[in-house]
């Protein structure tokens, strides 16, 4: 009799399977700017329907069984490339004998049933209970996807058509993006100390970080860097010798600024309550045993509360990578500059082409800082 089965894998299972035979697998139109008409899948679209369902069931009934588990994961992958091939070589029958203009891209339900399998992979890695599954599924993940752009699978598809044709101004934008984000961020670090500090010795100067930090956020985005190019250009009217040092109204620096301004709030608050996380016991030994003010800052209140802090630089560069893409509106350049460039053409695929990298920058930053708070966690466990 299986016992302890979970809803939750079956539910991404029956979604996955739904989705490829329910739903459009891709659509065809005629070019780039006109919505595409709905094509189904095929057979092999179908095969990953079943193994899709039998994943779900194996990953379901995995309760304290890591091989079901991991055959479920195996499952995963075997539906997932199961859709890269019906995608790929779907999009090239589609597109036999078509102008060179017509475009095969995905369709609801290629993408509904990649999220759905993607969560099944994950919950297949956590219920093996095994620290390396994730890992291993990972792996297994990038080298079904080297293997389909290697082979060439999907270049039929208008993302690929599109991403060709403008590589170079793609791979540069995410640099951008990334320069824009690092510098918000190590901005933010800077103006955080300081606020962080006053806001742990209370009184006054805590409760005008605390108003500082949070004024901010009830601002409009849009409407704070609109701000900022209004001040910035009046700044520089009033001195000019600044745009020496690299400071335009229109550019990075707006979005640098007005990117900062939003990750105060995380930054503060983590780095205070990390200052703030030692009990006093520890800091009245650290006290007695004559270290001052500094090196009881340096030596006891940041290792211990590094944790919390590194949980708030987590929330933060989440943030900075996804507000520096309305850098794109202040000519700052950045991946914002490739999707609002889609959306003034009504360009389905140039705006994914700039958003998914957005998303997998977010969870690359998300999961590897997640990854140092556990080690910070450890060895502040094992201290």
């Amino acid at each position: 009799m299986i016992r302890h089965a979970s809803p939750f894998p079956l539910a991404l299972a029956v979604l996955a399977a739904a989705a490829l035979v329910g739903l459009p697998l891709l659509t065809l139109a005629p070019n780039r700017l006109v919505p595409g008409m709905p094509q189904a899948g095929g057979p092999v679209a179908g095969a990953a329907a079943v193994l899709a369902l039998i994943a779900g069931f194996l990953v379901a009934v995995a309760r304290g069984r890591p091989g079901y588990a991991a055959a479920g994961g195996v499952a995963a992958l075997a539906a997932l490339a199961a859709l890269g091939i019906a995608a790929g070589e779907g999009a090239a029958l589609l597109l036999d004998g078509k102008p060179s203009a017509a475009r095969a891209a995905l369709g609801a339900g290629a993408w509904v049933a990649l999220l759905a399998l993607l969560g099944l992979l994950g919950d297949a890695a956590r219920a093996t209970g095994r620290r390396l599954a994730g890992p291993l599924a990972l792996l297994g993940l990038l080298a079904l996807a080297a293997a389909a752009v290697a082979g060439g699978l999907l270049d039929p598809l208008s993302l690929a058509v599109e991403y060709r044709g403008r590589a170079g101004a793609v791979n540069a934008a995410i640099l951008q993006h990334l320069g824009l984000s690092a510098a918000a961020l190590a901005l933010a670090g800077l103006v955080a100390v300081p606020l962080a500090l006053a806001r742990l010795g209370g009184g006054r100067a805590g409760q005008v970080a605390d108003g500082l930090i949070g004024g901010v956020q009830v601002v409009p985005a849009l409407a704070l860097f609109a701000g900022l190019v209004s001040a910035l250009s009046a700044l520089l009217a009033v001195a000019p010798a600044l745009r020496g040092l690299g400071l335009a109204a229109i550019g990075p620096t707006p979005a640098v600024i007005g990117t900062a301004a939003y990750l105060l709030l995380p930054l503060v608050r983590s780095l205070s309550a990390g200052l703030a996380a030692p009990e006093p016991a520890v800091l009245d030994a650290a006290r007695a045993v004559g270290l001052t003010r500094r090196q009881e800052l340096l030596q006891v209140r940041l290792p211990l509360g590094a944790p919390i802090l590194v949980g708030g630089v987590r929330v933060a560069a989440v943030q900075s990578i996804g507000l520096s893409t309305l850098g794109g509106l202040v000519g700052a350049g950045g991946l914002g500059a490739v999707v609002f460039e889609g959306m003034a053409q009504f360009a389905a695929d140039l705006i994914l082409l700039g958003a998914l990298p957005v998303v997998l920058l977010s969870l690359a930053a998300d999961r590897l800082l997640a990854l140092l708070g556990a080690r910070f966690a450890l060895a502040g466990g094992a201290a």
